[in-house]
């Protein structure tokens, strides 16, 4: 089963063209029920590495669960990158939106630091 979402937004191109639009586009039910799993299981997880630090567990210990958060993390991350690529991106560039791929940049310079 998949779900319909319509974005209608306005930019400005580089040429100070402004293109209006809307994004049509289906996302999987179950990709997005994968990352909102994924998340989730994420914020358990965090939840039990709080109380390991309340309970005054070894710091490698907690370092060890945190690097597996941020490994979860990056990989939600990953998920939703490849459908914003897959949909976004691809619909953007159909109707000559670079103001897409310059905020697809800074997502993804943002999301590597």
């Amino acid at each position: 089963m998949s779900d319909h979402i319509e974005h209608a937004h306005t930019h400005v191109l580089e040429d100070g063209t402004v293109v209006s639009h809307t994004h049509g586009h289906t996302h999987s039910h179950e990709q997005t029920k994968a990352v909102l799993n994924r998340l989730s299981r994420a914020i358990g997880h965090l939840e039990s590495i709080k109380r390991m630090v309340e309970d005054g567990r070894d710091c490698s210990e907690v370092l060890i669960q945190l690097s597996a958060v941020k490994s979860a993390i990056n990989n939600t991350g990953k998920i939703i990158l490849q459908d914003h690529i897959e949909h976004c991106i691809v619909d953007a560039v159909e109707h000559g939106d670079r103001n897409a791929i310059k905020e697809l940049e800074k997502a993804i310079d943002r999301f590597m630091k």
